[in-house]
């Protein structure tokens, strides 16, 4: 039985301090431990009341007990009046306090203690034992405040105080959640040690028989004494040692001071999206043979570049860039961090055939840049969704002049050593992107990120790079005829990015000749997952204008999911990729979203409170457009076809076939042929129009004559039972790890009821808890924190975590008139 440790006890040295060691060892293991340990258990938290709290807490405060990361927001009602509007998902803000009491070993008082906050939404302030430490409005960049001189050690406490105000609304386009919603750290080191992000490592030279690995190393000294010091950094690959090399310093009192370091690793492994091999390198400084400090950089060895005429080239090999945006939520965990549910939506995602992810518009959590690293995603890290021109009220934008710097500095300090960051992203849809303010600090932005990191290029999300008339009618290319966003054309990009306007795509080289192309926001296709409109084969565009209130749409504010709904500014997921996929120049795209997103519900307004964009729902459930993209993405075999197959008698239905490694599809319904297609030129699926009849659907895909693939889709009874599916049967028990159950609504045949719409209730047996429920519906005022949910179209999920001993977790389904499930997850 395993417990986790709690960081009420005492922070001792032994807890904190690299273990002593030999940098003559040759596995990692056996010399490094980390020295910083999570600081996420035990928080009291007290959300004010407006009125009677005000801006105070004091003695009367009521608090509760929580770990982090946490989110207020997604704890609370759906409403309608919510300052932060639909578009912020229609959940309040408000202000919000965290403590924690905690004692240091007295043999720590020698150390530099710090505390390290990977992200608080927003402008958070930070106090220990009354001494305030510091302010922070970004709510999305991590930050680290040295404590040791106002701790106290030995048996007195220590009380650390957290304010965070995100009370100020609307400050977001989007869902923001609130609160300490990533993780929190303690830090403790020698006095003399390497500083915050203090490694950066670059691979000036990379061939397939050698490649030159160069460190450059910041050390702090807070000795009021200079040291003589002896620096060793040693190069890992899967625990084994790799090489080393060691320089002596004399580093002076109170000072900082950054050295560089170069060696060879000979026949390297090379990181790509395919094999995402990483390298670790361990910096150890030592005084008389003694080691004060560890640290630990992952890297990857790769060469990549931004051809004119290629696109994307990573390692001598063109690569096809098929991304997705994300933004930061979790769905029905709220904007709380969790590894395990950042790395099943990447999972998800992977298994599609991204091989791409675009942070907007904001730095990430650390641990889905990490999760990159290690599953080979090619990275797009963007800084902001806005500079000094606002675009909420209360955003980021009154915070410019002052923080900005500090800001875009820190990001790019903490990010640059990841192997799948390949460019960085200095705004999105930036106000300014029209006039010359946009090319001051678009140009002062591209200077600080070439400061800091000159290995990867500069782009900007823009909306378009160049202004058209894109109705697809008269369209003028001649350079007189173009009027140029500003930034585009100030030269401070070294890749053009292009928000939507696929229809300017091949004319690229033409309007920015020597300058690389990379579609950073396209299509935003709309759907609801299972429910299909009764005809396909038209477009629409929803709303008709992005400046004006949508007054149409399906009842329930539904959104066929049929590729054929369009935001006006964007276009079908079809038609953008056929564009990326013609041209070679063209290196690749980011498709506005991988999953849909609490918040901005376009097209409709309240009562819908999260997105229609994502080929993948809130819950995780992929939406049909999804096959699309794996059958043209992967090497998978594929045929998918839809929609269900419950309608009216007689009803003309489409059934859409995604196919791939096929010459045809032949369809049967009730074993009789309705006809065989194929695709033909760019075409990305077939159709058929057909009366419905109850029974059969089955698709054959077949290639020279032989049978590749079939699917069967049946007509579904009256909904009868419950099936329970985890991802995951075992789970570890640590208190953060997650099994997410898929809640299956069936008839008595086991074919999937898929107009099911029955509320679930679940309870749990054992040492976990329920976490999260879902149905991936953008109408749903359902909390997401309960323990019952309403299923859409025969599916729902529920979010285990485990707790922190080992032993079964049994979960069990109910729901009205049907029968019920459970399924056994273990955690160990």
């Amino acid at each position: 039985m395993r417990k986790r440790k709690n960081l009420n006890s005492t922070l001792s040295l032994v807890t904190f301090v690299v273990i002593l060691f030999f940098s003559s060892c040759s596995k990692k293991e056996d010399t490094f431990v980390n020295r910083k340990v999570s600081f996420n258990s035990d928080w009291s938290f007290h959300l004010n009341d407006s009125i009677t709290d005000k801006d105070t807490i004091g003695n009367s405060t009521k608090w509760r007990t929580l770990n982090v990361p946490h989110d207020w927001s997604i704890e609370g009602k759906f409403d309608e009046k919510s300052p932060a509007g639909y578009g912020g998902g229609s959940l309040n803000g408000g202000l919000g306090w965290y403590k924690k009491i905690f004692k240091v070993a007295a043999e720590d008082s020698s150390k530099v203690i710090s505390v390290i906050f990977d992200g608080v939404y927003k402008n958070s302030e930070v106090w220990i034992n009354g001494h305030y430490l510091g302010k922070r409005p970004n709510g999305y960049i991590g930050f680290q405040y040295e404590m040791s001189p106002y701790l106290n050690y030995g048996d007195q406490n220590n009380e650390i105080i957290v304010k965070v105000d995100n009370s100020k609304q609307p400050n977001s386009r989007w869902y923001s959640g609130s609160g300490i919603f990533r993780n929190v750290w303690i830090e403790t080191t020698d006095k003399l040690h390497v500083g915050q992000w203090g490694t950066y490592i670059t691979t000036p030279k990379v061939t397939a028989e050698k490649a030159s690995v160069k460190v450059e190393t910041t050390i702090h000294n807070q000795y009021s004494e200079s040291k003589k010091a002896t620096v060793t950094t040693t190069i890992f690959k899967d625990d084994s040692k790799v090489t080393s090399f060691t320089q002596n310093i004399t580093i002076a009192a109170n000072t900082n001071q950054t050295i560089q370091q170069e060696a060879q690793v000979e026949t390297p492994v090379l990181w790509s999206v395919e094999t995402p091999e990483l390298y670790t390198a361990v910096t150890e400084i030592s005084l008389d043979g003694t080691i004060l400090d560890s640290y630990k950089t992952n890297f990857g060895i790769r060469d990549f570049k931004f051809d004119t005429d290629k696109g994307f080239i990573l390692n001598g090999k063109q690569v096809k860039i098929k991304g997705v945006c994300m933004h930061h939520d979790l769905g029905p965990l709220g904007s709380a961090i969790n590894t395990r549910a950042i790395e099943r939506q990447l999972e998800i995602l992977k298994e599609m055939g991204v091989n791409g992810i675009r942070t907007s518009h904001n730095p990430p959590a650390p641990e889905l840049l990490e999760l990159c690293d290690k599953m080979g995603f090619i990275v797009m890290d963007e800084a902001f969704d806005m500079w000094k021109q606002n675009k909420t009220k209360y955003d980021y934008g009154n915070d410019w002049d002052k923080w900005h710097k500090k800001d875009l500095t820190d990001q790019l300090l903490r990010d640059r050593n990841h192997p799948s960051i390949f460019m960085w992203s200095i705004g999105n849809e930036i106000p300014e992107q029209w006039n010359e303010n946009g090319v001051t600090i678009a140009k002062e932005l591209a200077a600080i990120t070439r400061q800091y990191d000159k290995t990867r290029p500069i782009t900007a999300a823009m909306n378009p790079p160049v202004n058209m008339n894109l109705d697809g009618v008269n369209l003028q290319f001649e350079k007189a005829a173009v009027q140029y966003n500003k930034i585009a054309a100030s030269g401070a990009l070294d890749i053009i990015g292009y928000n939507y306007a696929h229809q300017t795509y091949e004319y690229h080289k033409k309007n920015f000749p020597g300058i690389p192309f990379i579609a950073t926001e396209t299509t935003s296709g709309l759907q609801t997952r299972g429910y299909y409109d009764a005809v396909s084969d038209t477009i629409k565009k929803w709303p008709v204008r992005w400046d004006l209130k949508f007054t149409g749409g399906n009842p329930g504010n539904t959104v066929s999911a049929y590729d054929q709904v369009q935001a006006p500014w964007g276009s079908t997921h079809e038609a953008t990729w056929k564009v990326i996929k013609k041209h070679d120049f063209l290196s690749g795209m980011y498709i506005w979203t991988g999953f849909d997103y609490i918040g901005e519900p376009t097209p409709y307004e309240w009562p819908s409170i999260s997105s229609y964009f994502g080929i993948v729902d809130l819950a995780g459930f992929p939406k049909d457009v999804y096959y699309m993209y794996q059958s043209d993405w992967t090497d998978k075999t594929v045929l998918h076809i839809l929609p269900h197959w419950n309608w009216k008698a007689g009803q003309n239905v489409d059934v859409w076939a995604y196919y791939n490694k096929a010459d045809e599809v032949e369809l049967f319904l009730n074993g009789k042929s309705v006809g065989i297609r194929s695709k033909k030129g760019e075409d990305l699926h077939v159709m058929w129009r057909i009366p419905f009849q109850a029974g059969t659907l089955k698709a054959v895909s077949r290639k020279n004559g032989k049978i590749v693939l079939e699917t069967e889709i049946k007509t579904a009874g009256n909904p009868s039972n419950l099936k329970l599916t985890a991802d995951r049967s075992t789970i570890n028990a640590d208190g953060n790890d997650l099994s997410f159950v898929t809640v299956d609504i069936l008839d008595e045949k086991g074919v999937l009821a898929p107009n099911a719409n029955n509320e679930i209730n679940f309870s749990l047996k054992g040492n976990g808890k329920i976490v999260g429920v879902c149905s991936g519906d953008p109408v749903s005022h359902e909390s997401y924190k309960g323990t019952k949910h309403t299923a859409l179209n025969g599916k729902c999920l529920v979010v285990i975590q485990s707790g922190d001993t080992s032993g079964r977790l049994e979960l069990t389904s109910k729901a009205n008139g049907l029968k019920p499930a459970t399924i056994v997850i273990t955690a160990e």
